[in-house]
């Protein structure tokens, strides 16, 4: 068995940013503050606010309840529907995709680091296993990175959405801003990038091996060495 536990200080670093990551990246998968729309008209929407989410779009109401959400009115967004924006349907197939493959990767470097640190045979594919675990992460972040940014840029350049009249939302917000949830989703992003490379920075340690050629010859045994015949017991054999 052989133990490199001194040779991964910064792949152990690692698998705990690529764990933050994953978990950053759920949270903004079920945020709903993805876009924040600043409305003007109050007759409905009651704080002038409303989120919209990559899974549902909800707003504060005086006269909209939906049950279980106190005095929130919230309503579902489906990838099938035709009002869907693309960016969304993009957020609601990868981010999901970019959980699971995250999840692999953060289970391949507990697999590396376990051989790491609680001993590897000498067959054992350490190499390829911190390799893979970093290509998942790298994956994983890319994944997320491309809903991200499109949200992100259908709110800098002001896009909206044609909702349906059920949802009870403007055609178009007075303005609106970036929210915490395309924010949380980058950190998470990075965070996985970060790992993933890392991971795939590993190096197995090189063996000092001494070559046969540099280690001292023995000196061969010398005649004198041998000491002198005893001629008292030579004598005797020819009794």
């Amino acid at each position: 068995m052989t133990y490199l536990a001194h040779s991964a200080h910064a792949q152990l670093g690692a698998l705990w940013l690529g764990f933050v990551g994953w978990t950053l990246t759920a949270v903004s998968l079920g945020l709903i503050q993805w876009r924040v729309w600043l409305v003007s008209d109050r007759d409905v929407i009651s704080s002038g606010l409303a989120w919209v989410g990559i899974w549902r779009t909800c707003f504060h109401s005086n006269t909209l309840v939906t049950p279980g959400f106190l005095n929130m009115h919230c309503r579902y967004l489906s990838l099938t529907e035709a009002f869907t924006p693309p960016e969304i349907v993009a957020g609601q197939v990868l981010m999901l995709l970019s959980l699971l493959v995250g999840l692999c990767g953060n289970a391949g470097g507990v697999y590396a680091m376990r051989n790491v640190y609680f001993g590897m045979e000498k067959n054992s594919p350490i190499r390829l296993a911190f390799y893979t675990a970093g290509t998942l992460c790298l994956l994983a972040a890319v994944m997320s990175l491309i809903p991200l940014v499109w949200n992100l840029s259908s709110v800098v350049t002001n896009q909206t959405i044609k909702f349906p009249p059920d949802f009870n939302m403007p055609q178009a917000p007075d303005s609106q801003q970036v929210g915490c949830g395309i924010g949380v989703g980058l950190v998470g992003t990075v965070l996985l990038f970060v790992s993933g490379i890392i991971f795939c920075q590993y190096r197995l340690p090189v063996r000092s091996q001494r070559p046969e050629s540099s280690l001292p010859a023995l000196p061969a045994p010398s005649h004198s060495a041998r000491g002198r015949d005893n001629s008292a017991f030579v004598s005797d054999e020819h009794l």
